[in-house]
């Protein structure tokens, strides 16, 4: 089942001569448990298309349907898209964004807790996904405290914590060096296949390819998918 499908989705900035179409009109489909990659140069329009998919800047012309539900039909159609993010969207950012005064299991108990969830309730939630994450040894550190890979680790749980049905991802690999960004895309991986989610991620990093079950490349904003043998999987190291 498409968890995510868009259809003719374009995006301009500014107008007149200084319009720039970082979007061409741009269609996509992506199933629960499937992990797919835009990939493409700085400026191609791959963090336009994502912003886009997750309605934190709506396109200017298209139709984007997340879980069934229509969020944007060359406009918006009246769901509380705010609201729906929250139960259905987990979003992974390349700089992490912890809030640096809570611990790990704070920071991921933190979404429970804006989505209504109780304060023993949302830590219990958030000790659970910190162990899945194989970081809950981590759970009363500071993001100070934890290495690159850890913080990354303790964002993905926090994009987790709402059991979203789409996960997007930007730039995740980036500030990671080969070994650690293996592990990160393995665990988006993970993500995919046990929990159903799908997962979008967009990167410049070739040398996490491989893991990925669908390819599309953007170059000028217009999107192409990118034929290719069937991936192997990738394993999840220590």
């Amino acid at each position: 089942m498409a968890v995510v499908e868009i259809t003719g989705v374009s995006q301009t900035f500014g107008s007149g001569e200084a319009a720039v179409h970082a979007l061409q009109p741009t269609s996509l489909s992506v199933q629960g448990g499937e992990l797919a990659a835009l990939l493409g140069p700085s400026g191609s329009g791959k963090s336009t298309l994502l912003l886009a998919i997750g309605m934190i800047q709506p396109p200017l012309t298209g139709r984007v349907v997340i879980a069934g539900e229509c969020l944007y039909d060359d406009g918006p159609t009246g769901v509380d898209v705010r609201a729906f993010r929250r139960r259905k969207i987990g979003f992974v950012f390349q700089q992490h964004n912890l809030i640096p005064f809570l611990t790990a299991r704070e920071n991921v108990a933190l979404m429970l807790q804006l989505n209504g969830a109780g304060k023993r309730a949302a830590a219990r939630r958030a000790d659970e996904l910190l162990d899945y994450l194989e970081i809950a040894h981590r759970a009363h550190a500071l993001p100070a405290r934890l290495s690159g890979g850890e913080q990354q680790r303790v964002a993905i749980g926090r994009a987790l914590a709402n059991d979203p049905v789409l996960v997007l991802a930007d730039e995740p690999t980036a500030a990671l060096d080969t070994a650690r960004g293996m592990k990160s895309m393995a665990l988006l991986r993970r993500i995919a296949r046990e929990r159903g989610s799908a997962v979008i991620t967009v990167t410049h990093d070739q040398r996490m390819i491989e893991g990925f079950d669908t390819v599309y490349h953007l170059d000028d904003g217009r999107l192409e998918k990118v034929q290719r043998s069937h991936p192997r999987d990738v394993a999840i190291a220590g």
